[in-house]
């Protein structure tokens, strides 16, 4: 068998060539930026007022209450014993950045009290946190603090960060049970929030505790919901193939319906486009400037699944069984098909042209008759985006595999079909 990572295919977005550095910087910032509002959500709103919350930050909270031990020392203890689990169970690729944002987050909690702290007006010569919105104002400390730290939260996770905890405690326990991540971070923050009543015997901090994970959840829904948020136009234009082309050349899909005016009985072009929220207002000016009078549809779509939008994840069927995994046999010949799900077994789904809608009639699919095992099965990946292999005549196989949108496939090739099943089978182990 050899194996070599060479790119086999034209790729679907050559821009991003290039900028792989540039991105992983960018999130390190962001992440940044990210943990800092998280931290001085916890040190200005938090502490000051003996308030307590769900994950690693709420028992360094618990046991600063108690001890007075400041809560990045204890927050950093907690988060390198969960660390080392993790690099031994999920590897270090996986804890890279929460490494970074765990370290960050001590240091940043430090900084913070260490700016904001004030001589004890009781004139006891200690330091203290300031009340900084008045004496009294718990449930607005609650509500701010909670805010703060759910945009903090949401700023790292919208860019692959994580402030450790029970993110992976949650991590650890899916690799092995079949609970999802939001169930296992819930379950230990109900846990983590009620064991403070043990301590002080006093509701009013559970509840309070309670109604900031709440609004902390609420707040990082809204905002990742948010930035995700897309709409849909259709545009009615008697000028839509100078439209259509305005569009697509800013790098969004575009459909175009037939259609009909039944008042005038006149044939109309209809077209659709799904792009970003934050993208719309360069629609409108784009569409204002190409025909002022075409007539536009937006509205608001809550999920967009696929092609450079949300990708869908893979859930279980109706008897809780998960979902076989497709890959692609890039023929039509049934003998051929009926081959690979001899070889590969229930583990995969194996499809043919036809089944995932690449019909060799039409003048567009028809080229990938003619064309090698390699770029046949390059073809598929760019074009339908699933895992392919081709078999040539003497039964050798070509495996292209990798995410729709990274500048580079993977490309395998083996030279039997019971090569390629094992190979497929200890990738997944691994």
């Amino acid at each position: 068998m050899t194996d070599n990572n060479n790119s086999g295919a034209a790729l679907p977005h050559p821009s991003k060539r290039g900028l792989g550095w540039f991105s992983e910087l960018k999130d390190y910032a962001l992440i940044s930026v990210g943990v800092i509002l998280y931290a001085f959500g916890v040190t200005a709103f938090m502490l000051p007022y003996s308030l307590t919350t769900g994950g690693v930050a709420g028992i360094s909270s618990i046991i600063y209450y108690v001890t007075g031990i400041e809560v990045q020392v204890t927050y950093i203890a907690i988060n390198i014993c969960l660390l080392i689990a993790a690099i031994k169970i999920l590897g270090i690729k996986f804890c890279l950045k929460t490494i970074y944002a765990v370290f960050l987050m001590a240091l940043a909690l430090w900084l913070l009290q260490r700016i904001i702290e004030i001589p004890d007006p009781d004139n006891t010569g200690n330091m203290v946190l300031p009340k900084l919105i008045g004496e009294e104002a718990h449930f607005m400390a609650c509500v701010l603090g909670a805010i703060i730290c759910g945009i903090g939260l949401a700023i790292c996770f919208e860019n692959n960060g994580s402030t450790g905890g029970t993110d992976i405690i949650a991590a650890i326990v899916n690799k092995y049970k079949p609970m999802s991540l939001g169930t296992v971070i819930m379950v230990c923050d109900v846990f983590i929030i009620s064991s403070c009543y043990f301590i002080f015997h006093d509701w009013f901090r559970v509840i309070y505790g309670f109604v900031m994970l709440f609004i902390c959840s609420l707040t990082l829904d809204y905002c990742i919901r948010r930035r995700h948020q897309s709409v849909q136009f259709m545009i009615f234009s008697r000028n839509y193939q100078m439209l259509a082309d305005a569009i697509n050349n800013t790098g969004h899909g575009v459909t175009i319906l037939d259609g009909k005016g039944w008042y005038t009985k006149s044939e109309r072009k209809v077209i659709v486009s799904i792009v970003r929220r934050r993208e719309s207002n360069d629609i409108f000016s784009m569409i204002k400037q190409i025909d002022p009078y075409a007539f536009v549809s937006m509205t608001d779509a809550s999920g967009v699944y696929g092609e450079a939008f949300d990708v869908m994840k893979q859930g279980n069927d109706k008897r809780g069984e998960k979902t076989r995994e497709i890959i692609v046999c890039a023929t039509n010949n049934a003998t051929k098909i009926d081959l690979a799900k001899q070889a590969l077994g229930d583990s995969y789904d194996v499809r043919s042209l036809l089944q995932i809608g690449c019909d060799t009639r039409q003048e567009f699919y028809s080229v990938i008759l003619g064309q090698a095992p390699k770029p046949k099965a390059c073809f598929i990946k760019k074009f339908f985006g699933f895992d392919a292999f081709a078999i040539d005549k003497e039964g050798h196989v070509t495996l292209v595999q990798g995410n729709y949108d990274d500048l580079e496939y993977n490309i395998h090739e083996f030279e039997t079909l019971d090569a390629m099943s094992e190979y497929l089978k200890n990738s997944k182990k691994k």
